[in-house]
């Protein structure tokens, strides 16, 4: 039952990140959809962990929770940018980053 309920959750919140990032155009509802996909291949991650009584799984949740903060400050400070120049939060309409 454990192992299956993990998975079960874990691809719950998964499928709810990876539909929110396909259907919303505000990007930072996206931006928030990619880090809950995230947070559930930890959760994935730490699950088994602890069931396979190892530390690997852990350790890994924990590059990845490293990763995704670097990617919050570098996302979050490209919205801003973004929002601040054209007042504008639809993705389908930003161009600015290009050269």
């Amino acid at each position: 039952m454990g192992h299956q309920f993990v998975l079960l959750i874990s691809a719950c919140i998964f499928c709810i990140g990876a539909v929110g990032f396909l259907i919303r155009k505000n990007p930072l509802v996206m931006f928030m959809s990619v880090e809950l996909m995230l947070n559930s291949v930890n959760f994935l991650l730490v699950g088994y962990s602890h069931f396979l009584k190892s530390m690997d799984g852990q350790i890994f949740a924990l590059m990845i929770m490293t990763v995704a903060a670097a990617e919050v400050v570098v996302g979050l400070a490209i919205i801003l940018t973004i929002f601040r120049t054209r007042h504008d939060m639809d993705v389908d309409h930003i161009n600015t980053l290009k050269g």
